[in-house]
């Protein structure tokens, strides 16, 4: 346990003197990335990368109007704990609201907005990929899952990143082999199976880049959910109908061990991927460990003082969920115990969170990803030595605006 802080501590402090490029990192995904709701959609803007910013410009039918740019949603929260680590990173965000990785390498979407290109705009050090929050789940009645394209555009987008070819495909190549069984693995018609799709190159594709999947979270709407919602098209307000809402799952737990089996289902089979960030995991360790509530539909669920991580509209994550999330994806790509943020940390203060909350988070966080356990004595003097040296970088650090930026 000591050599290992010490490690943490030792790579945490030699950022201070490095000199190498800032580290660049790509999250691709939805509203499950970019927050959907205020103050994570916007948080730290400044300091990211929106690279749908443009497009929306160009073209704001390609998302919400409750959902206007820049964004800086989960990647801007990563930011902020980037710098206050004292880590060079360079952020960017390639979102659209519920969009798939099969959209995204197909440039499906209505607007025509070049997501697949945002992705070979450059060399990236690392890339994450979030899938559309349903597709990986098991085939259904009635829900909108669809595990096969899951699996096929995950690994597109890796052979993508890190080889670049141009090619041409048809989907019964890529899934079941045929028309036939392309058709009944994704229930997509036989034109749809056997288009012929013209991939260019890539010519920014690096096999060094690491490649991570961002496990989301089970969903409360899909679980015994009590009614289903309306979301006004122009406000995003949520409300709440007389209804019931489909139930696909009979609990947490049960949702949650379907999506981790996706995900790292697709990671084991391929070694193009260096891991898998397990956001959802986390989020059912905070239910599990009673930090968090487990049904928000319940009627104490706003007066229980736990934390709730839903959104109300039981799909998408709440402030304390996306900064969860945040926390899951910071310890996983930068290697550092998401704890060593400490009870000050910056990014919670600016989104309401309490110190209580932003620890408790942190714990998760750092359990979820194997970091926690109880040190040996002489080894607290370590962890006070790595939460000091952060307090006394952060009193230097300020958010630095892109070039341009306001």
């Amino acid at each position: 346990m000591k050599k290992k802080l010490f490690a943490l501590l030792l790579a945490a402090g030699a950022v201070g003197t490095a000199s190498a490029a800032p580290v660049s990192v790509l999250f691709v995904g939805n509203s499950y990335t970019f927050g959907r709701i205020d103050p994570v959609m916007s948080y730290n803007a400044a300091n990211v990368h929106d690279l749908t910013y443009a497009m929306w410009q160009a073209n704001p039918s390609g998302t919400n109007a409750f959902e206007p740019h820049p964004w800086g949603g989960v990647p801007g929260i990563f930011k902020q704990f980037t710098v206050q680590a004292g880590l060079d990173y360079d952020v960017s965000l390639s979102t659209r609201n519920a969009a798939s990785l099969r959209g995204h390498f197909l440039n499906s979407n209505p607007a025509g907005w070049d997501l697949r290109g945002n992705i070979a705009s450059r060399a990236w050090d690392k890339v994450v990929l979030q899938e559309q929050s349903d597709e990986p789940l098991t085939k259904q009645p009635g829900l909108a899952s669809n595990p096969d394209y899951f699996r096929a555009y995950a690994n597109k987008i890796e052979q993508f990143v890190h080889q670049g070819n141009a090619h041409s495909y048809r989907e019964r190549e890529i899934i079941g082999g045929n028309a036939a069984a392309c058709q009944a693995a994704t229930g997509a018609s036989a034109t749809t199976c056997n288009t012929v799709r013209d991939v260019p190159a890539n010519p920014n594709a690096r096999g060094s880049t690491e490649v991570f999947l961002y496990e989301t979270w089970a969903r409360p709407n899909l679980i015994n959910a009590p009614f289903t919602t309306v979301t006004d098209p122009v406000t995003g307000a949520i409300s709440f109908t007389t209804t019931p809402a489909g139930s696909f799952y009979d609990s947490l737990e049960e949702m949650t061990a379907d999506l981790h089996q996706a995900y790292f289902g697709v990671a084991a089979a391929n070694a193009g991927f260096a891991g898998v960030a397990p956001v959802g995991d986390a989020f059912l360790r905070a239910v599990q460990e009673g930090i968090a509530t487990r049904d928000m539909y319940a009627p104490n669920a706003r007066t229980d003082g736990l934390i709730d991580l839903w959104f109300d509209d039981g799909t998408h994550a709440s402030v304390a969920g996306s900064y969860l999330s945040a926390l899951v994806l910071f310890g996983q790509l930068t290697g550092l115990d998401p704890m060593l943020l400490g009870a000050a940390e910056r990014a919670a203060r600016d989104l309401g969170l309490t110190a209580a909350q932003a620890l408790a988070l942190q714990r998760i966080a750092s359990g979820e990803l194997g970091f926690l356990a109880v040190p040996e004595p002489a080894s607290w003097a370590l962890v006070a030595l790595g939460l000091g040296w952060i307090g006394w970088r952060r009193r230097g650090d300020a958010p630095r605006p892109l070039p341009g930026a306001a």
